[in-house]
């Protein structure tokens, strides 16, 4: 996270993304997204404030709960404020947008949300092991309820001309997140 960092953040993040209720929305997700953004065409002014969104993007996640990207982002704010109003203004924007309920503002919010969503792309049985996490994550929600609530979701995607907005993801991971979201919709209506 570099050396500007407030002592103890990288502990405090580490531990909230090792909270017992997490199965995919862990240290191995923060590890392949960066691994992604490393993987992208991305400018040097750029890839620290991506990087430290990464980092608070899912710092806070509840399943009970539609605020996470809001209260992420305002952990954010509060802990980076020694980078200034101006930066911290651009990584809480990155973080909020991550909630994927509105549009991308700029060419690094898209790069965000395509390594966000990297995941769809995944070789089969990873995105199988991932639909896997998010099941564990909502067990307390019933099969019935679940299978309806994550056909929705999924569909939404699946609905989009494109789910990636960069060349670089698109090119890439549209087709195998084609793919597997076809896979998985049919199992959900199996």
């Amino acid at each position: 996270m570099g050396a500007s960092a407030p002592d103890g953040l990288i502990d405090e993040l580490l531990e909230a993304y090792g909270e017992p209720h997490r199965a995919y929305h862990t240290t191995e997700h923060l590890t392949e997204c960066f691994g992604h953004l490393d993987a992208s065409p991305v400018t040097p002014e750029s890839s620290g404030l991506l990087e430290l969104a990464l980092w608070f993007h899912d710092a806070v996640y509840d399943t009970k709960a539609s605020d996470s990207e809001a209260k992420s982002a305002a952990w954010a704010s509060r802990a980076l404020a020694c980078l200034g109003a101006e930066r911290v203004e651009v990584i809480v924007s990155h973080i909020l947008v991550t909630a994927h309920t509105g549009v991308p503002s700029d060419d690094d919010q898209r790069l965000l949300l395509d390594v966000d969503l990297s995941i769809l792309g995944a070789p089969g049985s990873r995105f199988q092991q991932y639909e896997d996490q998010v099941r564990q994550e909502y067990e307390w929600v019933s099969q019935d309820v679940y299978r309806a609530a994550r056909a929705k979701i999924l569909s939404q995607f699946a609905d989009r001309p494109r789910l990636y907005h960069t060349e670089h993801f698109y090119e890439q991971l549209e087709a195998g997140a084609r793919n597997n979201l076809q896979r998985s919709l049919a199992s959900l209506a199996a």
